[in-house]
């Protein structure tokens, strides 16, 4: 049995950032797969996901990096250009292309102590699938495909359809300051997690960008600080760093807190250039003593 399943559609995307425009591979499935292989092997990891032939090759080359992937064909490849101003919490998304979602066959093969569903869109995952997985591990979901719905070529902010019915077997949920608005109609983080909780979340993370983020977990609040980074170069894939670092951690027993501190200093290493996460533990552990 694998220790972290990461199921997610490997996207094609288009990153724009006032210093430049760059081309390159992203989603949720690539940032946690290349980011845990540069983790000590302490972890078991098997990448799930679902391209269409163009992508092939960047399948390749996560097999080439030592990583599990278990692939699914897809019509198409997810297309994203996303485009962010100079305060990198801001981005602006259109989507270019859509892939085929997850079905349920594709998953009976699957055996995991987690799984961790990498939405990108609001189709990607139905309410069966996820509760079918849930029989099978812990789910740990990031919010931010079950926000997006797409009108055109452009993404627009939605309320989660089937809310109720996907967080009742929801183990770990992480989303943001402002997908946590969206759910819950609240600005207040904490009222926030503890909602969430009472709709059957084991473990909250919101992450609040340079604020840091807060975890509610076992009926207790953790406010974990975030690290400065020495250069801010690109923040695509830093919440998926954060749940690379996260799961990493508490799968091999650590706290909800300590497994915060640990993902927040690899988001820091990420913030600091373009691409997945690519330095070392000892690199992390660096960060974490930064004043």
């Amino acid at each position: 049995m694998t220790d972290i399943c990461c199921i997610g559609h490997i996207t094609r995307d288009k990153i724009i950032t006032p210093e430049s425009t760059v081309y390159m591979a992203g989603g949720t499935s690539f940032y946690m797969s290349y980011g845990i292989s540069r983790l000590p092997k302490m972890v078991s990891y098997e990448l799930v996901t679902k391209v269409g032939k163009g992508q092939f090759p960047e399948v390749e080359k996560l097999r080439q990096a030592g990583i599990d992937v278990r692939c699914y064909d897809s019509r198409h490849t997810v297309y994203f250009e996303n485009k962010y101003g100079a305060n990198s919490d801001n981005r602006t998304q259109r989507v270019l292309a859509k892939a085929d979602p997850f079905t349920l066959e594709e998953m009976k093969p699957l055996e995991a102590k987690v799984f961790h569903l990498g939405s990108l869109l609001a189709d990607d995952f139905s309410p069966e699938v996820v509760e079918y997985l849930s029989t099978k591990g812990q789910v740990s979901i990031d919010v931010q495909g079950y926000l997006r719905e797409v009108s055109g070529e452009q993404v627009r902010a939605v309320d989660w359809k089937d809310k109720e019915r996907i967080l009742a077997c929801t183990d770990i949920l992480k989303l943001n300051e402002h997908e946590m608005e969206v759910i819950t109609h609240s600005r207040n983080p904490r009222t926030v997690a503890l909602q969430l909780a009472d709709m059957g979340v084991k473990e909250v993370i919101i992450t609040l960008g340079s604020y840091g983020s807060l975890i509610y977990c076992e009926g207790r609040f953790y406010e974990v600080p975030a690290y400065k980074p020495q250069v801010l170069v690109d923040a695509t894939g830093c919440g998926d760093t954060y749940s690379t670092g996260y799961l990493w951690m508490r799968l091999q027993g650590a706290s909800c807190e300590e497994a915060g501190r640990f993902a927040a200093a690899m988001c820091t290493l990420k913030l600091e250039h373009s691409g997945p996460f690519d330095k070392t533990l000892a690199d992390i552990h660096r960060v974490m003593r930064r004043k």
